[in-house]
């Protein structure tokens, strides 16, 4: 295994980094999360027609960057943690498109990925924020109920004359009131026979009512969404002229969940390399005020127990980026699946090192003013949305049946 990077994935690290620091300083974060949007449109277009990010996730077919893996994401997604980028990125390339890709029609792939690809299309995956971490199976399996509510709530589908539409509410969803394309997991089929499907949703059609909601973290805007009879379209569905010939059966359930784990792992390694990310910079933050502040005559950074801290945090962001960096190449592989206890160690690295960061900053770091408090919000935040660090590895080490002899009684001491 050769773990240098190439000089296009070295490229991508250091063109993102110098446009980020031009474009995205702690008052950019500031003032883009205040927009209606929750980001900067002309950064994100910056981002999509100048680095191609979106197309990083993509097939070439479609408008993707040719030999592209989720390596060259991970890189990205680092240096979009670095600053705390608020970006449509997450939720329109690396949760949406490539459920479009695996479960849509040729028409619809060809339609909607070419845009997602150049920017010009944003998207979102309407699940609910509570059952996310599930529905991803990075905390556990998804439920029958997996899309949220079950047979007395969430989304209901049905079927008319004129196609599908669509009833109900679905709360916290990240970028739900500014995502374009709307990809929403809805039950189906009545009371006795219901399962889950995905439908497709463009623009603001009648009877859809999107609503901003207030997040801890605010880089990370989430939405509510009503729908009240709103016209949809099936995912996979593919119906040709009049006669309503079908080229394929749209697919089931059990297809539709089977491209969830491997969905799930995609994105807790691009979640992992982000939070790496965002823990270096707090920890150069923290590094850079411990050697200005001064007590006692000299500086705090001088002293034994700070360095000892630091030290420790230092040591647990490099284990989270190897960790990051090795899910990356495992997926990228089709190899095992590694980006749930990535994503796990680098959550506990970025609460580790915001929290140490803050506690040094002293007084000035629990301002609102300064942007410590903003890195330990994404940690919370992240672990709200995509699991607490313990579910993470414990639901890790189920997959890998790592404690079956434990629980047979088959141990000998």
């Amino acid at each position: 295994m050769d773990t240098r990077f190439t000089p296009e994935q070295d490229h991508i690290r250091r063109t993102l980094r110098e446009l980020l620091r031009k474009r995205c300083s702690p008052g950019d974060v500031r003032a883009a999360v205040d927009t209606p949007a929750g980001h900067d449109p002309a950064l994100w277009t910056a981002l999509a027609e100048q680095l191609g990010l979106p197309a990083l996730a993509l097939p070439e077919s479609y408008g993707g960057v040719d030999g592209a893996t989720i390596t060259e994401l991970a890189l990205a997604a680092e240096e979009l943690g670095r600053a705390l980028a608020p970006s449509p990125l997450l939720a329109t390339a690396v949760l949406t498109a490539p459920l479009i890709t695996a479960l849509g029609t040729e028409a619809q792939r060809a339609d909607l990925l070419p845009r997602i690809a150049d920017g010009t299309l944003t998207a979102t995956l309407a699940v609910p924020g509570t059952a996310l971490a599930t529905v991803l199976s990075l905390t556990g399996e998804p439920s029958r109920d997996w899309a949220g509510g079950g047979r007395a709530g969430g989304v209901q589908a049905t079927q008319r004359a004129d196609g599908w539409r669509l009833f109900g509410q679905v709360s916290q969803v990240l970028d739900a009131h500014s995502a374009q394309l709307l990809l929403i997991p809805a039950h189906t089929g009545g009371y006795a026979r219901s399962h889950t499907r995905f439908y497709l949703v463009q623009g603001n059609p009648t009877g859809l009512t999107r609503t901003r909601q207030t997040t801890l973290d605010p880089t990370r805007p989430q939405g509510r969404l009503q729908l009240r009879n709103v016209k949809a379209e099936l995912l996979g569905d593919a119906v040709k002229g009049r006669e309503e010939l079908r080229d394929q059966p749209p697919p089931t359930e059990s297809q539709t969940t089977a491209h969830l784990p491997r969905l799930g792992d995609t994105a807790a390694t691009f979640l992992a390399a982000e939070a790496v990310g965002a823990a270096t910079r707090i920890l150069e933050l923290t590094v850079e005020h411990a050697m200005q502040r001064e007590q006692f005559g000299r500086p705090i950074g001088s002293f034994q127990a700070v360095k000892h801290h630091l030290a420790d945090v230092y040591v647990q962001v490099q284990a989270a980026r190897s960790a990051a960096y090795y899910a990356a190449w495992a997926t990228a592989r089709e190899g095992e699946r590694a980006g749930g206890l990535a994503l796990a160690q680098a959550l506990e690295s970025l609460r580790t090192a915001a929290a140490e960061g803050i506690q040094l900053h002293g007084g000035i770091g629990f301002t609102w003013e300064h942007e410590a408090q903003l890195y330990f919000k994404r940690a919370a935040g992240d672990e709200l949305l995509f699991g607490p660090v313990h579910r993470l590895r414990a639901h890790a080490a189920d997959a890998a049946r790592l404690f079956d002899e434990f629980d047979a009684g088959e141990v000998t001491v």
